[in-house]
């Protein structure tokens, strides 16, 4: 059997092994085994689990996974996320459709320390929610807004999925992140703009709240010293701001986890059963994304042998649609992708073979890893899958996936034109990084 057959047929196990619902890890760590094995011999094949494993576990550069993901959960335990909201919620929750406002701003503000989509969905699923319904929000609505506001932790820093990319690319973390800092805000301004439109054209849908005085309303964001101190201080000695010290993206998770549990003990908000179950949930998270992350390298030594990147290279430079064609191709693979498997497993899969195409066709790889994530975005969000909708109907049990995926179709037209404005102003995502570098 030629190469190439091999490949196709190792394509075609996994999509198999994936609608079967084996765990995408596993599926993508047998194929990879059994192909390898296939081509170069079993043997070989079989120490390659064992060196893949302890290489990826024990390497220094991936710790920065772990970090993060703790301290998102000191983060959720600590209930930052009310105080967020709640502030928020003083200044906006007035006008027409302002829970939504506020929920976005939230979401923004807690993706900013958190750095992961389904924490930040599952997290607000249970504070905003309620309160939109109280104030007699539609439920389409208000699970639409919290399933788009949740996508805001896989761009803003620390982001999680971006980490991913820069370890698989051998990109510069801190710039990755520093990138998603404006396509971030231009997210939550687009969302907000969303829901004064859908409160404009459809003044009968959302109700107006209860008017909060200036003195509560700037009395209420004494509430988020927290979450502002421990972002200045992360994100700032990431990037090396004065009078504080440069961090690694690796040692700004470790300050990071160990701001926030620092910052949930003073505050006496994290008691012995939430540092457990802190690190309980940030243990099994981790342990999902290793997973992932050793199948997709298993597999991606087997696509090495087939020379699949070469290839698909090739065939995609020799269609002869140009740069932004061949990238609308790729866009939309990643739409379908979507529809298939979750995002960290659809960037680790597919980057190894898609990032040799955009290096040859002369594409920024910051610039291009911003369009990936919010391509990814997409797909958190997106039918029929859509992980964020998966995750609220997990919390809220009283709204169907239908009445979710209604609300969330605004808000889908809106992160397309995002993109669009991305792909067409590249600038957006490249000056900071830029600026950067001219430090």
């Amino acid at each position: 059997m030629s190469t190439n057959a091999v490949a196709l047929t190792g394509f075609a196990a996994l999509f198999l092994l994936m609608l079967l619902r084996v765990p995408v890890g596993m599926a993508m760590g047998l194929v990879g085994v059994c192909g390898f094995g296939y081509l170069t011999g079993f043997t070989p094949a079989l120490k390659l689990v064992g060196q893949t494993s302890m290489r990826t576990v024990t390497d220094y550069t991936f710790g920065v996974i772990p970090m993060f993901l703790l301290m998102g959960t000191f983060v959720s335990h600590s209930g930052m996320s009310r105080d967020l909201f709640r502030a928020a919620n003083g200044f906006v929750g007035h006008l027409r459709g302002g829970l939504g406002i506020a929920t976005v701003a939230a979401c923004g503000g807690f993706a900013a320390i958190c750095g992961s989509s389904v924490a930040t969905a599952a997290t607000f699923s249970a504070v905003a929610y309620p309160e939109m319904r109280r104030f007699g929000y539609p439920q389409s609505f208000a699970t639409g807004v919290i399933a788009a506001g949740g996508t805001l932790g896989a761009m803003l820093p620390p982001s999680t999925v971006l980490a991913v990319y820069g370890i698989i690319t051998e990109q510069d973390i801190g710039k990755l992140f520093m990138a998603g800092i404006i396509p971030g805000l231009l997210a939550m301004t687009m969302y907000m703009v969303t829901i004064a439109l859908i409160g404009y054209l459809r003044p009968g849908f959302l109700p107006t709240g209860t008017q909060t005085s200036w003195r509560d309303s700037f009395a209420a964001l004494k509430d988020i010293w927290a979450p502002v101190l421990l972002f200045i201080f992360v994100i700032g000695g990431l990037y090396g701001l004065p009078y504080l010290p440069r961090f690694t993206p690796t040692e700004a998770g470790g300050v990071g986890a160990s701001g926030a549990f620092l910052i949930g003990l003073l505050t006496g908000r994290l008691d012995k059963e939430k540092i457990l179950a802190s690190l309980l949930q940030a243990t099994r998270t981790a342990a999902a994304v290793f997973t992932v992350l050793i199948g997709a390298l298993i597999f991606g030594y087997f696509l090495t042998v087939t020379q699949t990147p070469q290839k698909v290279t090739e065939f995609l430079t020799g269609l002869g649609l140009g740069s932004y064609g061949v990238l609308a191709v790729i866009m939309v693979m990643y739409l379908v992708l979507g529809c298939l498997m979750d995002a960290m497993a659809m960037i680790i899969l597919t980057v190894p073979i898609i990032f040799p195409v955009v290096s040859q066709l002369g594409f920024d790889p910051i610039w291009f890893g911003v369009i990936i994530v919010m391509t990814v975005e997409l797909g958190l969000i997106h039918p029929p899958v859509g992980m964020n909708v998966f995750v609220i109907k997990s919390v809220v049990k009283d709204v169907s996936f239908t009445t979710i995926f209604k609300g969330v179709l605004p808000f889908v037209a809106t992160d397309i034109i995002r993109l669009i404005i991305l792909i067409a102003f590249p600038i957006l995502a490249t000056w900071l990084p830029q600026q950067m570098m001219a430090r």
